[in-house]
This record gives structure tokens, C-alpha cells and sequence, in this order.
């Protein structure tokens, strides 16, 4: 076959591996960083939704100022079903609730202080009436508890880590199954000095919820480092087990005003994972990113600004889910109890552009290991021409992140191969936009830490 291509597909990682190690120890000790279970079946789950409710809502505040009462919950009628519903239309698969925001107010009916949504005019359990709206709908639930807490008196005390595993105990074990449980590790300037035992409460949801992952100020799922919906060109999987505690360090974590701890790797560093990077580091761990953005500019209604489009919502699916990372999309409901008319419009029409990216299969293939022998250079046969919009690929995560970087041509009507795509890594999921209408299509690994292994090599129209 006489491939006219600016670069041989002979090579690639089965011949030169750009001059990288394919095998030696270093990569070993990559390749036995692997997901759990709970991480890589999340994996295939990768959008789900945020809902920033409470006593912000009521307020119109973004972050509460220690003076509410419960009076000041003036709510008093909401319609879950409603909300879920239009994040189901999103193409979403699941649902954070911020149980408690930095406020103290609790959703639910606690027995762990006054100040909770019981004792208002609404005077309903939020966070049961959210948990089975989503499960009449199949969606998955998970909660945000905030462990700043402007309103509790123990706060800053040893009594506080007791008063609040109680809450997480509560939250645990009353609303069934938990997929996520997501730690916000932020707190104001003018909050007084505390250490949270962040593992008493990892060790605690592990035993109440050993399937759920623990985000952001926890072991299982990483901050992306930005709140615009950006994930970086090369999002690693397999990153510095230091990582893992950059958000439980005050100057480390979101919204603090410094983020500088020259010490450890941070989550807003671009370098997260390349082999220059993990080398200067003993213990590694499987450390995926989670984007999260708002549908609005604030989190809370009315969060100020435009609600963003349908274009810019799909650009950030394809930057993050297509981009081995997970989406968590905010939408805040509003006062008046819905999610409103504006943002689930838009929810709408983002379900309909990822259910059509998906919807026309050309070709898509569970490849398994690549043969060096035979697969240097993989070709893919169309049985006619087709108008390909997308690529996606989806490595085997079981057997570890190993593409560092690769090539996609194409095929044109005359015969002549161009390259459609490239890319660095993959991991979870890559999904790579292109135009035009071809006859086949070759990948090329060009670099990998050992064998090259795919859950999926596919061409969509």
C-alpha cells in the first residue's frame, strides 16, 4: 500500500516510540497504577449535573454570611421532579446535591442542629424528595457537603469533626446509593484557622459507601484546577499521590486567594503527569479530573450573567468528557422552586448534540491490545465513503493509561491520505472533531508507555 503521508506510519511506538522507553522500570511502575472499581466504572458515566440549592437560593447570595436564621428560608414550594427531568434531557446520568453549602443550612432532616430546611415553611427533607426524583428517572445521586461551616459553635473545636461525621453518617445511610460524595475544601479570609481529619471521613464514607468517589478534597476524583470548563491538552490519569491532598491545603484549594505551595504538585499546574514529571515522585495514584462549571456565571440563581449556549455547553462536553475528564455541569434551580425556562432550553439542546454525536456509528471497534507485528499502523475500512465528524477513542483503563501521543489520516476519494487528528493522551475517552468524507482511516500510535491497549477505536458520522 503506498500511503502518501507526511509521516511513515512505520513510525510508531512498535518501532521507535519517539525514542521513549516502551518497557523498562519506570514504566512498570506506571502501568501498575489502575483505577478501582468505583473509578472505572464511573469511567463510563462521565456527565453528570450539580445543583447549588439552599439557603443562597433564598438570599441571593453566593456564599451565606453567618447571620441567617431559618426565617430567612422563605421558600416554600420546589419541584424536584421538575429539575431532574430537565437534567435527564441533558444527557446527563446524575445528580450532586449541595446538602450543606458553607452557610450551614441543612436539606434535610438532621438531627444534628435547628438550622435545617425542616424548620422552615417548606418544611420538606429536599434531599429525599431530589434522591427519589432521580430515581424515578435513573439517575444516579450524590451529595456536596461543605466542611466549613459558618453557622455550627464547635466549629474550629475537636467537637466539630464528631458533630460533623454525624452529618456525612446521616447522609450515608437515610438516601440509599451514593455515587459521588464531593468534599469543598473552600472557605473565606476571615474563617478561623481549623485542620478537617479528612481521612476519618474518607474512612467513613468508604465503609457507609464503598462504591461512591470521593471528589475534589478526596483520594478518588481531582479538581480540575479551573472553574471555565477547561481541561488541559494532556489530562493524565496516573498523576503524583501528593495530588491527592493539594485540595485539603487552605492555600491550595478553590477560591483561596493563595495558591502557592511550592512543595507539592497543584491542581492548576499544566504538568500533571508526563514522564519527566512522575519520575521526581515515589508514590503515584490513579487521579482523575473533574470539570466543574456553571450553566450560569455564579452558582447559586440567578448567578449573574447570560446562561451560556448550547454551542459553548457542547464545546466544554468535548473538552472534558473528550478529553479524559468527567463534567460536572451546575444548574441552580431557582426561587421560585424550577429549574428555569432559559437554562432548561438549553439543557435540551445539549442532550440533543451529544445524543447526535453518537447516534451514527460508522465504525466502532473493541480493539483490545495492539500486535506490534501487525498493528503498528492500524487501517480501518469503510465499506463506502462517509462524512466522518468524529473520532473517539477509549483505552482500556484497566490495563492502565498508556498513549502518550498518536495520529489519525484519512483516506480522500482519490486515494491520497491527510491527517484528520492528533492528539497526546487518551485515557478514559478522546474525542476529536473532523471533516470530510474519506474511504478509511489509519491510527497511529506514535508513543505509548508499553503496549498500546483500546476499549474503543471509532469513526461517527
Amino acid at each position: 500500500m503506498n500511503l502518501k503521508l507526511k509521516m511513515k506510519p512505520e513510525e510508531n511506538w512498535a518501532t521507535t516510540n519517539n525514542g521513549f522507553p516502551l518497557f523498562d522500570e519506570s514504566v512498570e511502575k506506571y502501568l501498575s497504577v489502575l483505577p478501582s472499581q468505583a473509578q472505572a466504572q464511573k469511567a463510563d458515566k462521565p456527565f453528570y449535573c450539580f445543583i447549588h440549592y439552599g439557603m443562597n437560593t433564598a438570599t441571593g447570595r453566593e456564599w451565606g454570611n453567618a447571620a441567617e436564621t431559618v426565617d430567612d428560608f422563605d421558600i416554600t414550594k420546589f419541584r424536584p421532579k421538575q429539575w431532574i427531568k430537565a437534567i435527564k434531557a441533558s444527557g446527563a446520568t446524575g445528580v450532586i446535591l449541595t446538602c450543606k453549602h458553607h452557610d450551614g443550612f441543612c436539606l434535610w432532616a438532621t438531627g444534628t442542629t435547628d438550622f435545617n430546611v425542616m424548620n422552615t415553611k417548606l418544611n420538606q427533607d429536599v434531599v429525599w424528595a431530589v434522591k427519589e426524583a432521580c430515581k424515578a428517572e435513573g439517575l444516579d445521586f450524590g451529595i456536596y457537603i461543605s466542611p466549613w461551616d459558618m453557622h455550627e459553635k464547635t466549629y474550629v473545636t475537636p467537637a466539630y469533626n464528631d458533630f460533623f461525621c454525624r452529618q456525612l453518617t446521616e447522609l450515608l445511610t437515610k438516601y440509599g446509593e451514593i455515587f459521588e460524595v464531593w468534599f469543598d475544601g473552600a472557605k473565606g479570609a476571615e474563617a478561623k484557622a481549623f485542620t478537617y481529619d479528612w481521612e476519618r471521613y474518607y474512612r467513613l464514607v468508604k465503609s457507609l459507601q464503598p462504591n461512591a468517589n470521593i471528589a475534589i478534597c478526596g483520594p478518588d476524583i481531582r479538581w480540575v484546577g479551573n472553574e471555565a470548563g477547561k481541561a488541559r491538552k494532556s489530562e493524565y490519569c496516573v498523576v503524583p499521590e501528593a495530588l491527592t491532598k493539594a485540595e485539603t491545603i487552605e492555600k491550595n484549594s478553590q477560591h483561596a486567594e493563595n495558591k502557592s505551595v511550592d512543595s507539592l504538585p497543584k491542581s492548576s499546574d499544566e504538568d500533571l503527569g508526563s514522564r519527566e514529571l512522575l519520575s521526581k515522585y515515589e508514590s503515584l495514584s490513579w487521579y482523575p479530573a473533574e470539570v466543574d462549571v456553571s450553566i450560569r456565571k455564579g452558582w447559586f440563581f440567578p448567578g449573574g450573567g447570560k446562561v451560556k449556549s448550547a454551542k459553548r455547553l457542547f464545546d466544554i462536553y468535548l473538552n472534558s468528557v473528550g478529553n479524559n475528564s468527567f463534567l460536572l455541569l451546575n444548574v441552580p434551580p431557582n426561587k421560585k422552586g424550577v429549574i428555569a425556562r432559559k437554562d432548561k432550553k438549553r439543557l435540551r439542546q445539549l442532550g440533543k448534540k451529544i445524543s447526535a454525536l453518537y447516534a451514527s456509528p460508522v465504525l466502532s471497534q473493541n480493539f483490545g491490545f495492539l500486535k506490534s507485528e501487525t498493528d503498528g499502523a492500524v487501517e480501518f475500512k469503510f465499506d463506502s465513503p462517509k462524512n466522518i465528524k468524529y473520532v473517539i477513542l477509549r483505552e482500556d483503563i484497566t490495563k492502565g493509561q498508556r498513549v502518550e501521543k498518536f495520529d489519525v489520516y484519512f483516506e480522500k476519494a482519490n486515494g491520497k491520505y491527510k491527517k484528520g487528528c492528533s492528539g497526546t493522551v487518551i485515557g478514559m475517552r478522546k474525542i476529536l472533531p473532523v471533516k470530510g468524507k474519506f474511504r478509511s482511516a489509519i491510527l497511529v500510535v506514535r508513543q505509548s508507555r508499553g503496549v498500546p491497549c483500546f476499549k474503543e477505536i471509532g469513526f461517527y458520522e
